[in-house]
């Protein structure tokens, strides 16, 4: 199976909250992509968060999971070292965007789908390389 989009929290969370800030630019881009999207749990756990608990907008995004709309790669636990490393390397870091770069080193053909220019303008993977992502105009 090829990754070919890997999407963090901010667009899914747009995605599914039409009062979000991000509501169009997520509709938008992620009804482009072709095939599943792809992301952590870790990040699947931070946008169900977002949207807050036991909601419509969650059940929606679970339910994305369920009908493998959405798919989850596991960057855990092999990848656990890396994880840490990123995290100690960028102090600002969360563990949700540290497994999205770990992903992103996984996948290196794969595009990152956030909002978060200002952290994955700054992020590294393979120590020096820009990590490939599609951010709001």
């Amino acid at each position: 199976m090829e990754v070919r989009t890997i999407v963090d929290a901010g667009p899914l969370i747009g995605w599914l909250n039409a009062t979000d800030q991000w509501h169009g630019w997520s509709v938008s881009v992620l009804k482009k992509v072709k095939g599943p999207i792809h992301t952590s749990e870790v990040v699947l756990g931070e946008a169900c968060w977002h949207l807050g608990g036991n909601t419509k907008p969650v059940h929606a995004l679970l339910s994305l999971v369920g009908k493998g709309s959405i798919q989850l790669l596991r960057p855990w636990p092999e990848n656990l070292t890396r994880t840490q490393e990123l995290m100690l390397k960028y102090p600002t870091m969360d563990v949700g965007d540290a497994s999205i770069v770990v992903l992103s080193e996984q996948n290196p053909k794969a595009q990152i789908i956030t909002t978060d220019r200002a952290d994955f303008s700054i992020y590294r993977r393979f120590r020096s390389q820009k990590v490939p992502a599609i951010f709001p105009g």
